[in-house]
């Protein structure tokens, strides 16, 4: 019996062997790669190609834009860690906190393998301080035979510090331009430093639209000598002396005398127009809950009720109407397409600028809105904020994948804010409407076919409403509203802030009370 069982062992043995090697056989064979085919991974049915995508295919991990540990020679290693406060886009509706690294390269559909060459996070940490010293080189140079680039003088000190403008020393700025100034060439200087063409790029994005050459409407009495001559010859010419002889078509509406200049400078706006007072804080990132809990991707300017907003730059009207967070708000993109301008909460009944509707051209220094406390409600047209402010918000676009949803890119822009300080919009005020208008005008040269001049409608000349504003009732009403700024506005300190460039900041005491708004 024993001596029987080792063959039949070795048989069954012989016999499994058989069997595994038949079924290798019929893997390679065609019969084989059909089975194999049939159902993938998981267990799920797969799609066909000409269908929809095949389920299962990995994303491409998040990639960090801006890479950064190891520091290159003289060059500050570039910080990965810190979270984009990822709020919603621009009516802050959706989206969670993201880091740079979970932004990746997505393409516009978020298809892996779909790689798009674009900048994917800024975390833009200039001062006021270094940019207003890099304009003074760029503007103190722009007729020399070496005009020093402000944005380049920036994104060379973003590439060495690591885009950590904490570290920012004068003297840094000074050395920098003093090498351009002596014959050094900016791509040589830069050539081994590894981010300066990322700073560059991102810097532009944000600044590219804020100084360059216009002419514009001032006063007889700040205009320049030879300005006033050339004024003088060309009246005696026969012409009106008004920006080399084509007289006031451009709508002048200063009761002084003015002449036309071509200047080279600051063509950016603050938000808040002249001898209106605000105050305000860093507040980017702070906490808000309306809705759902997410940071506050924005800059509040606390004001008082019917403060004119400008328009800080030229661009077209692309979003306008009501959203229940921002309340009434404007959504204006730069032309080249990669910023957008978002201003919120405006006023009550009369919230815009009667000109505007969505595609409007403006210019950089127009009346745009009013400072209100719409928002925080589905309702239309609610006062629902407590603090009257304009919630001012700047969003970059290097694709159009980034416009709306987890992508978005905003920047704090207290500093901007700071920095346009310097230049803030004279406005008139037409009493029967209630409506401001620009007080000089302005040509910027960036606007398609030029801009059409903002100036007071003459008498039976109407104006283009985009059916948001109201009636002319509504209009009274908001006059009525913009009374509360008699108590609502004592809470802002300080006195009117009319000299350009006077600091517009509140006091410390006030600044920690204003978290709740959006």
């Amino acid at each position: 019996m024993n001596s029987s069982r080792p063959p039949r062992f070795i048989n069954l043995i012989i016999s499994l062997e058989c069997v595994l090697l038949a079924a290798f056989l019929i893997l390679l064979s065609p019969l084989g790669d059909l089975i194999s085919n049939s159902v993938p991974a998981g267990g799920q049915p797969a799609k066909s190609q000409s269908g929809a995508e095949i389920q299962g295919a990995a994303g491409a991990p998040g990639e960090t834009v801006v890479p950064g540990e190891t520091a290159v020679p003289g060059e500050a290693a570039v910080p990965g860690e810190t979270a984009a406060p990822g709020e919603t886009g621009i009516q802050g509706e959706a989206g969670e906190s993201q880091s740079p690294e979970d932004i990746g390269q997505n393409g516009a559909d978020g298809n892996a393998g779909e790689k798009k060459d674009f900048i994917k996070w800024v975390d833009f940490q200039v001062t006021k301080e270094a940019m207003e010293k890099a304009f003074r080189y760029d503007v103190d140079t722009c007729q020399s035979q070496i005009h020093l680039d402000w944005i380049q003088l920036l994104a060379y000190l973003g590439a060495r510090y690591g885009g950590d403008f904490s570290k920012y020393k004068a003297a840094d700025m000074e050395n920098i331009a003093g090498r351009i100034l002596d014959g050094e060439k900016i791509e040589e200087i830069t050539a081994d430093m590894k981010y300066y063409s990322y700073y560059l790029e991102a810097y532009r994005a944000v600044l590219g639209g804020m100084v360059g050459q216009f002419q514009v409407e001032i006063p007889v009495s700040q205009a320049p000598e030879y300005v006033l001559k050339k004024n003088q010859k060309s009246e005696e010419e026969g012409g009106s002396g008004n920006r080399d002889g084509e007289g006031q078509e451009n709508g002048s509406q200063s009761q002084e005398d003015t002449v036309w200049v071509t200047k080279y400078g600051l063509k950016a706006f603050s938000p808040i127009a002249k001898n209106y007072p605000y105050n305000d804080y860093d507040d980017f990132g702070a906490a808000r809950s309306y809705g759902f809990k997410r940071q506050h991707l924005g800059h509040d300017m606390m004001g008082q009720v019917g403060t004119p907003v400008i328009c800080v730059e030229s661009g077209y009207v692309e979003a306008i109407g009501w959203n229940q967070y921002g309340g009434w708000r404007l959504g204006i993109r730069s032309f080249d397409g990669k910023r957008y301008y978002y201003y919120a909460h405006l006023r009550k009944n009369f919230p815009y600028h009667k000109s505007l509707k969505e595609g409007t051209v403006v210019q950089a220094g127009d009346v745009i809105g009013y400072l209100g406390r719409t928002g925080y409600s589905r309702t239309e047209n609610t006062n629902n904020i407590d603090d009257p402010h304009l919630h001012f918000g700047i969003q970059l676009i290097f694709d159009e994948s980034q416009k709306d949803g987890n992508n978005e890119i905003w920047i704090d822009c207290y500093e901007i804010v700071k920095f346009l300080a310097m230049n803030r919009g004279d406005t008139v005020k037409k009493q029967e409407t209630k409506e401001y208008y620009r007080k000089y005008q302005m040509v910027d040269p960036a606007i398609p076919g030029g801009p059409t001049p903002q100036k007071i409608p003459s008498e039976g000349e109407g104006q283009a409403s985009d059916g948001s504003q109201g009636t002319e009732e509504e209009g009274s009403r908001a006059s009525e509203e913009s009374q509360e700024a008699e108590g609502e506005g004592s809470r802002v300190s300080g006195e009117s802030q009319g000299a350009e460039g006077e600091g517009s900041q509140g006091s410390e005491e006030n600044q920690g009370t204003k978290e709740s708004q959006a």
